[in-house]
């Protein structure tokens, strides 16, 4: 009889009428015993199997473990889960780290390294992890390479989402509320009605709502609230034993405060060459003289290119905007002039027919989803100090109204009336972010008091897959699994922009004496804020995948399998900011006559144009495991897969950069042993894994001119993992989980480290080029010489007429620029006792840990259940878990480590006669702990400062909940 249709499974998983976590098992009925945890069995979909005999690592939890265990999102699941993290991402995404192998890639055409499921159906740019649970049959967490079971490819892993389907047996429903601190308020309920003996319907939903996180000191309000619903309508038809058909719909919606980014930390650099220094985190402003806006209106720079100074917003090597912020010394705690605003929906909508032909059985299942984000917010998380702005808005103000000649009015006039409507005093006012490419130019703008910059982050996306799986139950020692699916999915809107009143002014007061000098009519540069627009991405991909399960005997078996996966992926996108001149007339800056017409003039930037891109991959890969039944109580097994994830195309970049247009595909051949073990007559359950994988090709992100470019890497892992539960007596619960993560890069990789460009070397001199606000080093080729490569970009300073910053000293050589840039000027004079490195000093990652991948994590549950003699029960509960310090960067500095982190929740809850009703107090994150579990580390041109994600706060309350 075959054991091994462990992944189409579609039961429950109970342990004695406790709160139930399965430990590597897929989802499980267990048949409840007094005196231990009892057996649980695996219901396939044929068939059943004894859950201890399924030679996988999986973990599974059901509703009632769920909440038991207080697990609402995803950042509640990864907490008890062994070699499991998970952070929030810097663009309205996260990654669900397994084994020391996430999302590292950042991009519209990554695939995911750990898929999202829903009824074991691949999920694309899901919201799932943003909204909370409800109404679940269970959860599944898949760990390692998947592919011949499940329809997409995932070298990490797989959570699985099982919803709750209809019971044909009666009339059910089920209503919870919850009011805690930080005005939180939850409504959770279900109805479950049966039509007739073949047809029922269930309807299920939530509400919440509660006041933000995070305290605003700039007006004293609360950010990071949340706000959202879901509902969820599911029919099930059974015309007969053999027939199921399953329909399901859902929808989410939030609109809120959510912060994307949470607090920016920054070690400020006094030269603004960096920005933020490379030594530590703190509580600092990055100095903006650093980045693009601050280096292209500084007076310095005017000044070079026979613009009057007056017209700069500051100076390269004086004070700047962010000289007198104070960023406070609070995680949970900013000073922002612009509220979050946050908006996501999705919509799935899944059919499945299951039917049975003797001992065959055929499923077809298709899925519809829709999915759309739109997240503004401060880019800076600060209020700038507009008073060092006052010397070039005056001059504006002046020229607009002819102070500068009667022949400038024109040309100014159009800055001042949409950027300072007010005159210098009054309101300033920014771009929109919106398609025309007119921005503020345009009509399109935000005014306000303040000196405002933000960023907006937005995508759209849909999709369809449909799967095909044949599977047979012979009585024989040989069955099989086929299956077949195939994925259209399309991004039609994924853009990030970047808005400032200091691009909008560079690109007024630059486009306009450009279109002075080349005699030419007003004009603006646009896009007069920085946006890389995908206009479209688009994936095609097919997979035919199969297994094949052998009884060799009655003790060993023989699981088999292997998949064709074939993927197609299109982009077609464009990056702008300030590249083109644009008549203050036009209506969209992309129709502008002047677009790519001074392409060659090495003095104004030309347009990058739309980047249209194709690329293709396809790989064979497979599985086989050998597993051994010692006797009914244990299990030893051994497996091996080959894991496969498509290679992408990376973002578009600002033409004066050059970077790879596509990445490849990785690969993993994962080998893993596990033991699986029952003791004590059932009363303790203990299963041990271990695994070692070989990474190549994994893909990475580091940020290379404003936005994200992917590289590839190899990488070993090893591991192990131990998980258990112990049920000594019919009232005690205790479960466990420990593991172990050994991560390294494999082999020579050279990258340079964005956070320092000087890699580690005394004798570089870095360079800030001010026409793209990106950095260089200069070092030379005879070690150590540092005052050779002073004197050399002295004299370069010299010729063209520049200067540098004094009293800094070596390494913070900081210098303007002439037409090229000056490290495009200083790259065409090194000769052959210098080197000027565009970026950085490269430095080899090979021996460097992962990012998000913990040493060692460890979690411990326990509950008691006191049953009294009226029917009632008392069953208070605590959960702690540790995760070990890792490192948030491929770079491994010690900037970029995570410390480890505990965790402590505790819950009491009152249950009435048959469950019919519940009480229950709960408090999450005891000790308050605001541990980091996340971070990203922005671009050069940006200044270099660190976003950084934390754990929930410390939430408590009280809930109450009747079932019918």
């Amino acid at each position: 009889m075959r054991k091994f249709d462990l992944l189409c499974a579609t039961a429950l998983v109970m342990l004695a009428g406790a709160p139930a976590l399965a430990q590597q098992t897929t989802p499980a009925e267990e048949k409840a015993d007094d005196t231990g945890i009892g057996e649980i069995v695996v219901t396939a979909q044929r068939q059943s199997e004894s859950l201890q005999s399924v030679p996988i690592a999986v973990s599974a939890f059901t509703a009632e473990a769920l909440d038991k265990q207080q697990i609402e999102n995803a950042s509640d699941l990864q907490l008890t889960l062994p070699n499991v993290t998970f952070t929030k991402g810097n663009f309205t995404g996260s990654s669900f780290t397994i084994r020391g192998i996430g999302d590292l890639c950042v991009g519209n055409s990554c695939d995911s390294a750990t898929a999202i499921h829903v009824n074991g159906t691949p999920l694309l740019g899901t919201r799932l992890f943003e909204t909370e649970y409800f109404d679940l049959e269970r959860i599944e967490v898949l760990r390692g390479p998947q592919g011949t079971l499940f329809g997409r490819n995932a070298t990490a892993g797989v959570v699985n989402f099982i919803t709750a389907k209809p019971d044909l047996t009666g009339f059910k429903a089920a209503a919870e509320g919850e009011y805690g601190n930080f005005d939180s308020m939850k409504f959770k309920g279900m109805l479950n009605l049966p039509i007739g003996d073949t047809i029922g319907v269930r309807v299920a939903g939530y509400y919440s709502k509660r006041d933000g996180y995070t305290k605003n000191l700039f007006d004293n309000s609360n950010i990071d609230g949340r706000d959202m619903y879901a509902v969820r309508g599911s029919i099930r038809w059974q015309p007969s034993d053999t027939t199921t058909v399953d329909l399901m719909g859902y929808y989410f919606r939030e609109k809120d405060n959510r912060a994307r980014i949470q607090k920016q930390l920054c070690q400020r650099d006094p030269t603004g060459v960096l920005g933020c220094l490379p030594d530590r985190l703190e509580f600092g402003a990055t100095n903006n003289n650093s980045t693009f806006v601050g280096a292209l209106t500084s007076r310095e720079f005017f000044t070079i290119r026979g613009i009057p100074a007056a017209l700069g917003l500051g100076s390269l090597y004086g004070p700047d905007n962010n000289s007198n912020f104070v960023n406070p010394a609070n995680v949970r705690q900013v000073r922002t002039d612009f509220e979050p605003e946050y908006f996501t929906s999705e919509q799935q909508y899944q059919a499945r027919l299951e039917q049975e032909f003797g001992s065959m059985k055929l499923q077809l299942t298709g899925l519809y989803q829709k999915t759309k984000v739109d997240s503004r917010q401060d880019y800076n998380i600060n209020v700038a100090d507009r008073s060092f702005y006052a010397g070039g808005l005056n001059t504006l103000q002046a020229f607009a109204t002819g102070g500068g000649g009667a022949a400038l009015i024109p040309y100014f006039a159009p800055i001042a009336a949409a950027l300072i409507p007010n005159g210098p005093n009054g309101t300033l006012c920014v771009s929109n972010t919106e398609t025309t490419g007119t921005g503020a130019f345009g009509g399109f703008k935000r005014c306000s008091t303040t000196v405002a910059e933000y960023d907006r982050s937005n995508s759209k996306n849909r999709s369809w897959s449909a799967e095909a799986i044949v599977s047979s139950d012979f009585d024989g020692p040989l069955n099989f699994l086929v299956g077949g699916i195939y994925v259209d999915s399309k991004t039609t809107e994924g853009d990030y922009y970047v808005n400032a009143f200091g691009i909008d002014y560079l690109s007024g007061v630059l486009g306009s004496f450009t279109a002075l000098g080349n005699a030419l009519p007003p004009a603006y540069l646009g896009t007069p804020f920085f946006r890389n627009n995908a206009i479209e991405n688009s994936l095609k991909s097919y997979g035919i995948f199969g297994e094949a399960y052998y009884d060799i005997s009655d003790k060993l078996k023989l699981t088999a399998g292997i998949r064709y996966n074939n993927d197609s992926k299109f982009s077609q996108a464009r990056s702008t900011l300030a590249s083109f001149l644009v008549p203050y007339a036009s209506t969209s800056a992309f129709s502008s006559p002047f677009v790519g017409s001074f392409d060659a003039d090495p003095g104004i930037a030309g347009n990058q144009l739309i980047q249209q891109r194709k690329v293709k991959f396809s790989e064979i890969t497979g599985r086989a495991v050998l597993d051994y039944q010692i006797s009914d109580r244990s299990l030893l097994y051994a497996s091996f897969s080959r894991g496969y994830k498509s290679g992408g195309i990376n973002p578009p970049l600002q033409p004066i950069f050059a970077v790879p247009e596509s990445f490849t595909p990785e690969f993993v051949n994962a080998f893993e042993i596990g033991s699986k073990n029952t003791f004590a007559n059932g009363k303790f359950q203990l299963n041990l894994t271990a695994f070692y994988y070989q990474y190549k090709s994994l893909q990475l992100s580091r940020i290379v001119a404003r936005t994200a470019v992917n590289d590839n890497v190899d990488a070993d892992i090893y591991g192990v993992e131990a998980e258990a539960i112990i049920k000594p007596s019919r009232e005690v619960l205790v479960n466990m989980g420990f593991s172990y993560l050994h991560t390294k890069v494999s082999s020579d990789k050279f990258l340079s480290n964005p956070r320092d460009p000087s890699g580690g070397r005394a004798d570089a001199v870095i360079i800030k080029d001010i026409t793209n606000g990106s950095n260089c080093a200069v070092v030379p080729t005879v070690a150590g010489n540092t005052a050779a490569v002073n004197a050399f970009v002295g004299a370069v300073n010299a010729g063209l007429g520049l200067r540098a910053p004094t009293g800094f000293g070596p390494g913070t050589n900081l210098t303007a620029t002439g037409a090229f840039g000056i490290c495009g000027v200083l790259k065409a004079n090194q000769g052959a006792n210098f080197q000027v490195l565009d970026a950085g000093v490269e430095v080899n990652l090979k021996g460097n840990k992962l990012p998000q991948a913990p040493v060692a994590k460890f979690s411990v549950g326990a509950q008691y259940t006191a049953e009294f003699g009226n029917g009632l029960s008392l069953v208070p509960r605590i959960d702690m878990t540790y995760t070990g310090e890792h490192t948030g960067s491929i770079f491994n500095g010690n900037i970029d480590k995570i410390k480890g982190y505990a965790q402590m929740n505790a819950q009491i809850q009152l249950n009435g006669a048959d469950d019919k009703w519940f009480v229950r107090g709960f408090i999450q994150n005891i000790a308050n702990n605001n541990a980091q579990t996340g971070l990203y580390v922005t671009d050069q041109s940006s200044g270099l400062f660190t976003n950084i994600f934390t754990l929930e706060p410390r939430r408590y309350g009280i809930s109450a909940g009747v079932k019918f």
